[in-house]
């Protein structure tokens, strides 16, 4: 397969889950991918192997930290002259209890919004200068979550809210910039095989009681409608939202 030949793109969130499994597809496409991370990890050095690359050659960024967003793409640009997608797959799942003591309240809605709302919207918009810069075209893939459409647990309102708001920037950025063949599209995974999936047994066999399909979904699943975004192969879909939750949700 050679879908994406000759095509840069950079992912957040690509030392596991979802993230390494784009950048694992994404090289299996014929493409070449900028892998982003927190930290060096074992699960980094695996996924850079799978995408035909070493642990070095990971770009490290903590996104909970003000600028990290464009100084990735900055970084990016470092080590390519040119960026043709970039996917917006790093976000954190911090808890909101609405009972507890306020600082962990705080804490946990300004990370959250930190890591999944102002750091891609940062990297979006460097790489919508990027593109424009260039000549325009390009194409972004933001992931956000089934909970950014119907919600989530009473304690999870900030990342179902980061989560909504991605889906607001990307179909707004989709409306204003796809006659620049500028496109943006969103993936709304509901349950994924990763570590945010439920390990405890009795809390797995609730939440596979409400997926018809009757299993959460595999990275590589994810990773599939990814790579096909980034191909081109169908720019009148820019601005659509993509649900990958095995029919528990449907719009």
């Amino acid at each position: 397969m050679s879908a994406l030949k000759g095509k840069t793109v950079l992912i957040t969130g690509a030392s596991r889950g979802i993230g390494a499994a784009a950048a694992k597809a994404v090289h299996e496409a014929g493409g070449a991918a900028l892998l982003h991370a927190t930290a060096a990890s074992a699960s980094a050095e695996a996924a850079a192997k799978a995408a035909g690359q070493t642990v070095e050659d990971f770009l490290f960024e903590d996104l909970a930290q003000s600028g990290a967003g464009t100084r990735l793409v900055e970084a990016a640009l470092a080590r390519t002259s040119r960026l043709d997608g970039v996917v917006n797959n790093a976000g954190i799942f911090t808890p909101s209890p609405l009972a507890g003591d306020i600082a962990d309240w705080n804490d946990g809605w300004a990370r959250t919004m930190a890591v999944n709302v102002q750091a891609p919207a940062d990297i979006c918009r460097a790489a919508v200068a990027h593109f424009r810069k260039r000549g325009g075209s390009g194409i972004v893939v933001n992931t956000a979550s089934r909970a950014g459409h119907r919600g989530d647990g009473v304690e999870n309102a900030a990342y179902a809210a980061s989560k909504g708001a991605v889906l607001a920037m990307t179909k707004t950025w989709a409306r204003g910039l796809a006659g620049e063949n500028i496109l943006f599209y969103a993936i709304a995974p509901g349950w994924v095989e990763t570590r945010m999936a439920p390990k405890d047994i009795e809390d797995r066999k609730l939440a596979v009681k409400e997926i018809p399909l009757g299993r959460v979904a595999e990275p590589a699943e994810v990773a599939a409608m990814i790579a096909f975004l980034l191909s081109g192969a169908c720019p009148s879909a820019a601005g659509a939202t993509f649900d990958i939750n095995g029919a528990s949700y449907v719009r």
